[in-house]
């Protein structure tokens, strides 16, 4: 499988038994990156659970990893709901936000992969697209938590890279397929539409680019590695009557998004190889 984790690193407010320090966060991160990172189809992502989490002497020994090993991963949460950013606000006064913390330690960039951005701010809009960094959109998970809308139209207004993301577990399913359902829901309760087509490229490509491997995955283009599903459209009865009705592959692929769920896997390919199938 195309993989990419890390370990978290936690030096405070958190559970005793979770936590590390500065240095052993430095010192285990960079053994698992050496390890692992480019092996394979393993890739690295150094994972600071979030703002705060972290010490400013380990956000800063996160930056150094970061400087060290450039082409690694990084992941963390921004900006999910009012009190997180506000608690974030009191413990960094120094730095200009949220997103500005990340960014002071040299944390944000083409490979920074930032999980929520529900209530980013107008110059950490402008900071995400300067740095080519990337939004993790989540919908089950701010809507289970009641943490916000994540305003998706003004992703491509700052032209921001957005990827579909699960969050499990504040998120209620693995599967992409519920996942844009409640994505579709989101931008119908801020006025916005999400279209069949939009759905399917934040699922594909757009996930690909916010992972920075858009050449290697995200279509069927040759030389790609094939790491795809193959998807009844009629899995159910009930979808079978719709699908039945639908006027175009448009109104095919709305329906798929909006009714779909693990029942619609029919086959699973990994690296052109079968992993599974639907019996």
């Amino acid at each position: 499988m195309r993989l990419i984790a890390g370990k978290v690193m936690m030096d405070r407010h958190a559970p005793e038994e979770l936590t590390d320090t500065a240095e052993t966060a430095y010192i285990d991160s960079k053994a698992l990156i050496e390890k692992w990172h480019g092996k394979g189809r393993n890739l690295y992502a150094i994972t600071p659970r979030f703002t705060p989490t972290s010490t400013p002497e380990q956000l800063a020994k996160a930056g150094q990893l970061k400087a060290e090993y450039p082409d690694v991963y990084v992941h963390t949460h921004l900006s999910e709901n009012k009190n997180e950013i506000a608690w974030v606000k009191a413990l960094f006064p120094e730095q200009q936000g949220y997103l500005d913390v990340y960014h002071h330690y040299g944390l944000t960039g083409e490979r920074s992969v930032f999980a929520h951005c529900v209530h980013l701010e107008e110059h950490e809009w402008d900071c995400m697209h300067a740095t080519d960094s990337a939004v993790a959109f989540c919908p089950t998970s701010n809507l289970f938590l009641g943490s916000g809308l994540f305003p998706l139209k003004k992703s491509w207004e700052k032209q921001v890279k957005v990827g579909l993301g699960t969050d499990i577990g504040a998120g209620t399913a693995f599967c992409h397929l519920q996942t844009l359902n409640e994505a579709y829901k989101v931008q119908q309760l801020q006025g916005d539409k999400l279209s069949a087509m939009e759905s399917l490229y934040h699922a594909t490509l757009g996930g690909a680019k916010a992972l920075h491997l858009d050449d290697r995955l995200g279509n069927f283009n040759l030389g790609k590695e094939a790491d795809f599903v193959v998807l009844n459209l009629k899995a159910t009865a009930l979808q079978q009557l719709r699908q039945e009705r639908a006027k175009n592959i448009e109104d095919a692929l709305f329906a798929l998004f909006t009714m779909g769920d693990d029942r619609n896997i029919q086959a699973t390919y990994i690296y052109g190889q079968k992993a599974y199938e639907q019996a």
